[in-house]
C-alpha cells in the first residue's frame, strides 16, 4: 500500500506563489524574495517539482554585460493541476483540524 504524501509547507508556499500567475516566468531570486525561503530550501523544491514535470524551466540571458544567465520557472499544465489539488487538500486538512478542535 502506497502512502499518500502531502506537500511540505515550503512546497505549498512555492506552488501558491507560482499559481498566482501560472503562465508567468519567474526567477528563483524573485521567488525567494516573495516566499521568504532561503536558497537552500527553495532550489531543491524547484528541482523536485521540475523533475516531476510540474515546472518548466529555461535560462534567460542577462541584459547587463558580464552578468550570468538566470534560471526561470513556471508551472506546466500538470503543475497547475497539481498546485490546485495540493492547495485544496491543504485547506481541507486545516478545516478538518479546526473543526476537530472546536468540537467538545
Amino acid at each position: 500500500m502506497e502512502r499518500e504524501r502531502r506537500s511540505s509547507p515550503q512546497t505549498l508556499t512555492i506552488l501558491q506563489t507560482l499559481a498566482a500567475q501560472p503562465r508567468a516566468w519567474r526567477h528563483g531570486y524573485d521567488l525567494s524574495a516573495q516566499t521568504q525561503l532561503k536558497s537552500g530550501t527553495l532550489y531543491p523544491v524547484l528541482m523536485r517539482l521540475s523533475d516531476r514535470g510540474f515546472l518548466d524551466s529555461k535560462w534567460e540571458e542577462s541584459e547587463l554585460p558580464g552578468r550570468p544567465p538566470r534560471r526561470m520557472y513556471r508551472l506546466t499544465a500538470q503543475g497547475r493541476a497539481y498546485a490546485k489539488s495540493e492547495v485544496a487538500a491543504h485547506r481541507a486538512s486545516r478545516a478538518t483540524v479546526k473543526l476537530a478542535r472546536s468540537t467538545p
